[in-house]
């Protein structure tokens, strides 16, 4: 059964994120997903949540790694989970051009071998191991020690081949948004899973980040949601994405209608092979409140994934 899990954006004040994270908890869900983008911290949000909370996952979807070092990202990492032991994942991804370029003033020319350098210094980290990395664009020596710590699960945003390949090669899986049932089984889960295969790494994780609101008027939804996103349409990875699915816009992705409708599209996700499915809340409050109890419900009818 497809663990389900809830995902937290925006620029909420950090006690109510903290509050939803402990909602999620006491409703049975597995997992949190925190973004990051240039508002809150996630790492530190997901330190605070898991002090707050007793079971739950809370994970990263995702941290940006052209901003941090890995020798500091394994330390913000390993603090976390000495907090709580096995229940922190650490998603990262190497976020878009106009972030990297614009923002952090850094080249963001071939993010795949970036994030291929980056993972070969961070896992041996997050293992307790000593390094001394040298890649082509990235260095790194020595040991993180954080006592109490473990090694945090590993999942990095892989949308096109190379970074699918990367993923399954060195990571515990990968971290998608805006994909259907069908791309994640055509495209995305037998890639992960041949990569994991060929290094002889477990079988991966496919965690999926999908918008859903229960809803009467999902053509209007639907409509509001076009607008507000069309900026993440034009983003080239996510552009090549929609091209492969034959979509016009992210909005297209979105799970939509009344209680069967979302209950049977989260249920085609499971069907497709994904193994975390995170439910992004979309819609007015009335219809947030009421996609958080179907999503509560459709968990607590499962089978037990913790």
């Amino acid at each position: 059964m497809v663990r389900i899990g809830l995902y937290i954006g925006g620029t909420a004040p950090v006690t109510e994120v903290v509050e939803q994270i402990r909602w999620a908890e006491r409703a049975g869900l597995d997992s949190v997903f925190l973004n990051q983008v240039l508002g809150w911290d996630a790492l530190t949000v997901a330190a605070l949540a898991l002090r707050e909370t007793t079971e739950i996952e809370v994970g990263t979807a995702v941290t940006h790694t052209f901003a941090r070092h890995p020798i500091a990202l394994a330390q913000q990492a390993l603090t976390a989970t000495a907090l709580a032991p096995n229940r922190f994942t650490l998603g990262i991804g190497p976020s878009h051009p106009h972030i990297v370029e614009d923002a952090y003033g850094l080249s963001y020319e071939r993010p795949a071998r970036h994030v291929r350098e980056y993972l070969s210094a961070l896992t041996p980290l997050l293992r307790g191991e000593t390094i001394d990395y040298r890649g082509e664009t990235l260095r790194a020596a020595g040991a993180i020690d954080v006592a109490g710590a473990t090694p945090p699960s590993v999942v990095v945003s892989a949308l096109g081949p190379a970074m699918l390949k990367v993923a399954g090669e060195l990571a515990d899986g990968s971290v998608t948004t805006w994909t259907t049932p069908g791309i994640i089984t055509e495209h995305i889960a037998p890639r992960l899973a041949a990569a994991a295969a060929a290094a002889g790494r477990p079988t991966p994780r496919t965690v999926v980040v999908v918008s859903a609101a229960v809803t009467h008027h999902p053509d209007d939804l639907r409509q509001e949601l076009a607008q507000a996103l069309a900026p993440a349409s034009r983003l080239p990875s996510y552009r090549a994405l929609l091209d492969r699915q034959h979509l016009a816009g992210v909005h297209e992705t979105a799970l939509l209608g009344p209680e069967d409708v979302v209950a049977e599209g989260i249920s085609a996700y499971a069907r497709a092979g994904v193994t975390d499915l995170i439910v992004s809340v979309r819609g007015d409050a009335a219809a947030q409140q009421r996609t958080r109890e179907l999503v509560s419900a459709v968990r607590r009818a499962a089978p037990s994934a913790r």
